[in-house]
């Protein structure tokens, strides 16, 4: 086998909510997962405790891996839609640090409906190995960006292989024949800087469990529209 192969995930659940830039009393949500909520799920299968003191060591072999995201459509009359939730939260922390107790808050936080995505990871075949094995028997339990989204279905959709048995596997877990192109779907890639279309976003994970403003890194990427219209097999 390669030294480098892809594996496969299934993010498919009644809510999901990928927040990158995500404080504070509005909690938003992306229109796709981010890498944070992705490694985060990896990293609670993976049992990584964000409170060691090598968490930021055990997050930089994820770094590793390589992230292609796409929409997998569940057919005609099933659009993602978004909910707003709305809550009142008591005992916030103050920019100081500290913990005021009486204050109380109005927050607002994002949710996906009825959304399913599909992940390609690439990287290194022993790393990606141990990933499918914590999917398969997760150390913590894992979520959809936050922890009252449950996955509807396992989240290890293909082992990992080949791209193109990979993206095959994953297809057909999605209810779709395995024929359909990549550019069938909407999708982001991971791009460089320079490349035109590209996009900054700050959801590269450093430290789950370090100060806000210093958990995470920029990276870029390219949101790329669906080009045909890829129909489902079976009824999803």
């Amino acid at each position: 086998m390669s030294t480098e192969t892809c594996l496969a995930l299934l993010l498919d659940g009644p809510m999901q909510s990928w927040g990158h830039a995500s404080r504070f009393e509005r909690r938003t949500t992306a229109l796709h997962p981010t890498r944070s909520g992705v490694l985060g799920l990896i990293a609670a299968a993976l049992g990584i405790d964000k409170h060691a003191p090598d968490e930021a060591g055990q997050l930089a072999r994820l770094a590793k891996l390589r992230f292609t995201t796409v929409k997998l459509d569940k057919g005609q009359g099933r659009l993602i839609q978004r909910l707003e939730d709305y809550h009142t939260v008591t005992g916030i922390r103050r920019a100081s640090g500290k913990v005021d107790e009486d204050a109380t808050v109005q927050t607002y936080r994002h949710y996906l409906l009825d959304a399913r995505f599909g992940v390609l990871l690439e990287g290194p075949t022993a790393l990606l190995e141990e990933i499918a094995a914590a999917l398969r028997n997760p150390k913590w339990g894992v979520w959809l960006g936050r922890k009252c989204c449950l996955p509807a279905t396992p989240v290890l959709a293909a082992p990992p292989g080949e791209r193109a048995d990979v993206w095959r596997q994953l297809l057909q877990r999605a209810g779709f024949s395995g024929d359909e192109r990549l550019e069938h779907f909407d999708h982001v890639l991971e791009v460089p800087p320079s490349e035109p279309g590209a996009d900054l976003i700050e959801d590269t994970p450093v430290g789950y469990g370090q100060p806000i403003g210093e958990r995470h890194a920029p990276r870029w990427i390219r949101r790329v529209p669906k080009t045909g219209v890829a129909q489902t097999s079976t009824p999803t």
